[in-house]
């Protein structure tokens, strides 16, 4: 399977459960040949708990579930008008170690915001993308067997009032930020495509092959 082809999955609105699972089942039955993935996807809303999070830093989650997960990071929330990407890559074949992938990552939403004259920078020391110290993407990654799964938020035009319930990320009163407000993409699928594109770029991916679904 050659490592210059990426296979991007559309998966519309999805249950966060179901697709953590099947993110999990991707990623334990591969092998050297298992294709490259980015799982492009909007959940219902949840918060969701990274395995150190620290249970203060859920403040008031009232109707929304709480769901512990395997990724790393704190507690974040998911709901629709929030662009969820998750990238399914094997790290050692691209010859790149976590560290590379977070960072390319973020330059990923860095460059797909600098196409809309907006400044928008990672930090070092708390991952994610920041605009005039306002978060507007959330990151959180595992990596099994040298493959990573989970990933990226991008809070594009969404209710963020949830926000208000927990720590996001596990830091008391970060404000969070969306692309509409700045002028940025102004729908998930707009967001989405344009992520693609970056990402695809900063990568080094070839060739792109779409499919509407989880594999049968």
């Amino acid at each position: 399977m050659s490592a210059s082809i990426l296979h991007i999955r559309h998966l519309g609105m999805q249950d966060y459960e179901s697709v953590w699972h099947a993110m999990q089942e991707y990623t334990d039955n591969r092998d050297a040949n298992s294709q490259d993935e980015l799982w492009i996807v909007e959940h219902p809303p949840v918060f969701t708990q990274g395995q150190a999070g620290k249970s203060e830093h859920i403040l008031n989650p009232g109707d929304i579930p709480v769901i512990q997960v395997d990724r790393g990071g704190q507690v974040t929330y998911h709901g629709p008008g929030q662009l969820v990407a998750y990238p399914l890559i094997d790290i050692k074949r691209n010859k790149m170690g976590v560290r590379q992938l977070v960072t390319n990552i973020e330059q990923s939403i860095v460059d797909m915001l600098t196409q809309y004259d907006i400044e928008a920078y990672p930090k070092a020391d708390a991952p994610g993308v920041y605009v005039q110290e306002r978060k507007v993407a959330s990151l959180g990654l595992r990596i099994r067997k040298g493959c990573s799964f989970h990933g990226l938020a991008l809070n594009v035009d969404m209710d963020l009032a949830p926000f208000q319930r927990i720590n996001p990320c596990g830091y008391a009163g970060l404000e969070m930020v969306q692309c509409k407000a700045l002028g940025g993409p102004q729908t998930v699928q707009e967001a989405g495509d344009k992520l693609i594109e970056t990402f695809t770029q900063v990568m080094g991916y070839q060739q792109l092959v779409h499919h509407q679904g989880l594999a049968e």
